[in-house]
């Protein structure tokens, strides 16, 4: 294992950045931020090649004049190329791509943020394992014992579903969702909203869910992603059953990037 001693992982997904600092192996902080412009992208740059962590622009995550005394390894995973790009510029940066993910029957399409979720899924809780990524797309995505991709499927989220709803109608409003079940035959128009999402991606979960266990019936579920907790309230109130299968776990990508980094396929 050849780690550095501290070293970034930058996730750039398609709404937002999602960041996480490592001193070797262990996690010290995850968090996100918006996506920056390029002159705000230049000058975290700047800092970083100064030796200091970007304390006034993340907040208080980092100890305040933390400071190093070489660049700060930066290891960058993205779905936005226009802002890898500007994430690049950093002059130690490395752009992780599916070639170096090490699955088979990958398929040059698939997402990276995917593809190092199920990765990091896999190393932390073993094979085979299926990941739903309840992001702004659900995503499934599963492997087999043997690392092989074994497919997946991919729909529109919670609020993408919500927000399409309430920006492509006249009448219908924009809600949003509590952690409680609603009633599933509703009387109001806020409720049939909720009942109508809610439900039909529940269905649609526990149908992947049973034709997953049904393939490997000792597989884990792992649950990532804004609305992780939420799909296992749900879950866990309507579908009891599956209770033992799921995990919620929101560092996937950064656990696929630390597998990489440990096996030495992002070295050099």
């Amino acid at each position: 294992m050849n780690l550095p001693d501290h070293y970034v992982a930058l996730m750039i997904g398609n709404s937002r950045l999602h960041w996480a600092w490592f001193i070797g192996d262990t996690l010290q902080e995850a968090w996100d931020t918006q996506h920056f412009p390029a002159a705000a992208v230049q000058s975290i740059i700047q800092q970083w090649t100064s030796g200091l962590l970007p304390t006034t622009i993340f907040g208080e995550l980092f100890v305040s004049g933390y400071s190093f005394n070489q660049y700060l390894p930066l290891y960058i995973a993205s779905v936005i190329p226009e802002q890898t790009l500007l994430w690049q510029t950093y002059p130690v940066a490395q752009v992780i791509t599916l070639a170096d993910v090490p699955l088979l029957g990958i398929y040059p399409t698939l997402g990276i943020d995917r593809a190092l979720a199920v990765f990091g899924a896999g190393e932390t809780y073993h094979y085979p394992v299926l990941v739903i990524d309840g992001g702004t797309a659900l995503t499934f995505t599963g492997v087999d014992h043997h690392r092989h991709l074994v497919g997946g499927a991919i729909l529109p989220g919670l609020k993408l579903q919500l927000d399409s709803l309430a920006q492509n109608t006249a009448a219908l409003p924009s809600i949003s969702l509590k952690r409680q079940l609603p009633n599933r035959w509703a009387v109001d128009t806020l409720t049939a909203i909720e009942s109508g999402v809610i439900y039909t991606l529940l269905a649609g979960i526990r149908e992947f869910i049973g034709d997953w266990l049904q393939r490997f019936p000792s597989s884990l579920i792992v649950l990532t992603g804004g609305d992780a907790g939420l799909l296992l309230d749900y879950i866990n109130v309507h579908y009891s059953q599956l209770h033992p299968h799921l995990v919620v776990d929101q560092y996937l990508i950064f656990e696929g990037i630390k597998s990489l980094a440990i096996t030495d396929i992002l070295s050099g």
